[in-house]
């Protein structure tokens, strides 16, 4: 199979955990509790993948400077986005209870929250893409760590988005929309970058991983700090080792 073909496959299975999740909420009450204990494990293992295999790779293959240069560049971008996004509506698109308006309250808000969950999974999907350059197969430990994290995202979000008023049909076209989305990351991040020199790689994976820290910081730890409260830290350490333990072996 093609590499760019690979890449799409593996980037669309990664963004299939969303609207997986998104099902789960939208057909099974599910206790807001266990909801926010799950996105705080993902922000863990989210947390790991970015310090063991993103970061540390694209410093080891381009070097230090550009590796800053990228990171810092990704959540810069990350957090600009976010904070347009924020002022049309998309500021609670994570949020499992009542924090999302609804078109009435807010118009445009649906368009928001659809545009700022494609901006959150897009950059998790550049990366898988990127991680097959290296001629070794993809990421094992940073597909895992993305599809773990994207199930409670999907859920918590999909929560919300059905609380706000969200029809079934806007509900699954986003999710549905984001993870053929993330397949085309994927896809297009090879198709663009390949023969590309390790420290182009390296700056575009430290971009990415900048955001995808941004994102975490930004939507996943407070929705997670909403109902898990002081076990928050708890849960996401776990999340941590776990995801560690799972590269070491």
């Amino acid at each position: 199979m093609p590499i760019w073909l690979q890449a799409g496959f593996w980037g669309l299975l990664a963004g299939g955990a969303l609207v997986v999740g998104a099902a789960i909420a939208w057909f099974i009450p599910v206790p807001r509790r266990v909801v926010a204990s799950i996105m705080a494990f993902g922000a863990g293992v989210l947390i790991s993948a970015l310090a063991f295999d993103l970061v540390d790779e694209a410093e080891t293959t381009g070097g230090l400077r550009p590796t800053i240069i990228g990171f810092l560049a990704g959540a810069t971008a990350y957090v600009a986005a976010n904070v347009i996004l924020a002022r049309r509506g998309a500021r609670h698109r994570k949020r499992s209870e009542g924090q999302q308006p609804s078109e009435a309250q807010q118009q445009g808000s649906g368009a928001a929250i659809a545009i700022g969950a494609l901006l959150d999974g897009i950059p998790e999907s550049v990366v898988l893409g990127l991680s097959l350059l290296g001629g070794g197969g993809v990421g094992v430990p940073v597909l895992v760590a993305i599809a773990i994290s994207n199930l409670p995202e999907g859920l918590s979000s999909a929560a919300g988005m059905k609380r706000s008023g969200r029809s079934a049909g806007y509900v699954f076209g986003v999710w549905g929309g984001i993870a053929l989305a993330s397949g085309a990351a994927g896809l297009l991040g090879v198709v663009f970058l390949q023969g590309a020199s390790p420290q182009t790689i390296a700056l575009i994976t430290a971009v990415a991983a900048g955001a995808i820290l941004a994102m975490i910081a930004d939507t996943m730890i407070p929705e997670a700090f909403e109902r898990t409260h002081l076990y928050t830290g708890l849960i996401a350490t776990v999340g941590f080792i776990t995801a560690f333990a799972v590269e070491r072996l």
